[in-house]
């Protein structure tokens, strides 16, 4: 017997801090927004029906980021279940009943480079893949597990590429380093119900893939925005520091957003409101705002 669950992966930056939305699962746990498929005319809108009475949120941006359904999602439900999982964009909203939003980096802190690199990778996960990487059963496969983890983590001086967030995830839980794993206490400090972490690592490289072809970071600020807003959302989702000038010419090359002659008050010197440029989308065919974590305007 084969179940369809609807799961809602919403995403919001406020401030500088990438946030998502969870509900009580019961016995302490957490877990997206999720809900069987009943009567809907489409996947997308029972996701939203599911969104509303659990949380009482009207969202816009949504796109269908993954169907999970390994066998293994629960210990403890005779049946299979099959979830459809939606990447929704929005400002943060409050919530109604017992959902709340918590910072992304809460599930995944390997992926927030914004101070420096994290310390988790030094003190916990590189001597964790050195370990798997001797217990390999011969030469060949050594050098596999040496290189797969100097790509995902960005070891041995091998650059870091935040879009491999589900290839990260998939690394730490192979390793028994997460709690869901059923080996040990984890890494970060919260975990999520069933698979849904893995929900949101594959929700993060998928939002950081989009960052250098589609301008989505723009439905998460409003209409009216100053330049450096737009950088700490770019900077909150990529989870790296950019440099200001490099990053403005980028924007300004790119012909993403336009001066609307108005002034934001941010209590130092006035700055400049601009909008985003919709007719970019007519003018190119991958509107985006470059890839930050390679390297290039990176501080």
């Amino acid at each position: 017997m084969v179940a369809v669950s609807l799961d809602a992966v919403l995403v919001a930056v406020t401030e500088e801090t990438p946030r998502t939305l969870v509900v009580d699962a019961g016995g302490g746990r957490s877990r997206f927004p999720s809900g069987p498929l009943d009567d809907d005319r489409t996947l997308e809108l029972g996701m939203r029906r599911v969104l509303r009475a659990q949380a009482g949120l009207a969202v816009g941006y949504a796109e269908q980021l993954y169907t999970f359904g390994d066998l293994a999602r629960s210990s403890d439900d005779p049946e299979r279940t099959v979830s459809v999982a939606y990447l929704l964009l929005a400002h943060e909203e409050p919530p109604d009943g017992p959902a709340r939003w918590i910072d992304w980096y809460q599930l995944l802190p390997w992926e927030d480079h914004r101070e420096g690199r994290p310390a988790v990778i030094d003190e916990a996960i590189g001597p964790a893949c050195r370990h798997w990487i001797e217990a390999a059963a011969d030469p060949a496969d050594r050098a596999r597990r040496q290189e797969r983890a100097q790509v995902v983590f960005g070891l041995d001086g091998t650059a870091w590429d935040g879009v491999r967030a589900l290839e990260r995830y998939e690394l730490l839980f192979e390793l028994g380093l997460l709690a869901e794993a059923g080996r040990g206490s984890g890494l970060a400090s919260l975990a999520l119900d069933l698979d849904h972490r893995r929900m949101a690592a594959t929700a993060l490289g998928r939002l950081r893939g989009k960052l250098t072809y589609r301008p989505v970071v723009f439905e998460l600020l409003p209409d009216t925005f100053t330049l450096l807003r737009l950088q700490r959302v770019v900077e909150a989702l990529a989870g790296v520091r950019l440099h200001k000038q490099n990053f403005r010419r980028l924007v300004d090359s790119q012909g993403l957003v336009e001066g609307t002659g108005m002034m934001a008050r941010t209590g130092g010197r006035p700055a400049e409101l601009f909008r985003f440029r919709r007719e970019v989308v007519r003018e190119r065919p991958r509107p985006g705002v470059g890839t930050p974590w390679a390297g290039a305007g990176v501080s």
